[in-house]
């Protein structure tokens, strides 16, 4: 049995109006424990990077009060909560939002090479990118929605040799798993990829001046709400030199 269109439609209306009801009990159970607020932020793109958890222990110390709830979703689906106001803010690879929704860089990273255990490319304690596009490769796919693919696609093009792809992947955990059982190698950013802690891979920082992945912080256009501001205000005042910090 399949749904006709129509029903499609009303089963995601249904799902927006649940999810909104679950919002507003955890926004009541919140003020009941003695929360002022709170703030609804999604990580996506496997995100698990210290500079995440450096913003929320700061913010867990310096705001109390607030209630930080932090979510896991595909980029597309961030981008759909965030327009409905099911979450306040994402951080995500990519600055590929549509109107009504800003996206403002906060940090970058320099690009690594993820290499399997016992292999050649570990004589390298810094591997130039022309070495490494030797080997098989294991990517991003382009249709996950992914920031990461778009970025790395970008250092690629401009290589002097042709990829030799093996496969693309549409989550950092698959990519990491193919390259540690030797299909190829992988890009992505080492303190991601470390705070992983794998045997059966290491991270090598490419040769030379690295290219650098930024990673990006979206929320709605609309003013924003004080708990907001404040948060943003923490995350420019952590990751952004001095004097780029762009205006609420």
């Amino acid at each position: 049995m399949r749904l006709t269109w129509a029903g499609q439609v009303f089963l995601g209306e249904c799902r927006r109006v649940l999810a909104t009801v679950e919002q507003a009990v955890s926004a009541a159970k919140a003020a009941a424990q003695g929360y002022q607020g709170y703030l609804r932020i999604d990580i996506c793109d496997s995100l698990a990077q210290p500079h995440i958890a450096t913003l929320l222990a700061r913010s867990r110390e310096e705001e109390p009060e607030l209630e930080i709830r932090v979510f896991e979703l595909p980029f597309a689906q961030q981008l759909k909560g965030l327009h409905n106001d099911l979450l306040d803010i994402g951080f995500a690879l990519s600055d590929a939002v549509s109107e009504g929704l800003v996206a403002e860089p906060v940090w970058t990273d320099p690009l690594s090479v993820i290499v399997p255990v016992r292999h050649p490319l570990l004589a390298h304690a810094e591997v130039p990118l022309d070495e490494a596009l030797k080997f098989p490769l294991v990517l991003c796919h382009p249709d996950a929605g992914s920031g990461c693919h778009h970025q790395i696609q970008a250092v690629l093009q401009g290589a002097s040799k042709p990829l030799k792809l093996v496969d693309q992947v549409t989550s950092l955990g698959v990519m990491l798993t193919l390259v540690g059982a030797g299909y190829g190698l992988g890009f992505a950013i080492a303190s991601q990829v470390q705070t992983l802690n794998r045997p059966d891979i290491t991270v090598r920082p490419l040769a030379g001046t690295p290219p650098m992945l930024s990673t990006y912080l979206l929320r709605r256009s609309a003013e924003p709400s004080e708990p907001m501001k404040r948060f943003l205000q923490r995350a420019r005042e952590e990751f952004l030199p001095k004097g780029d910090e762009p205006a609420s």
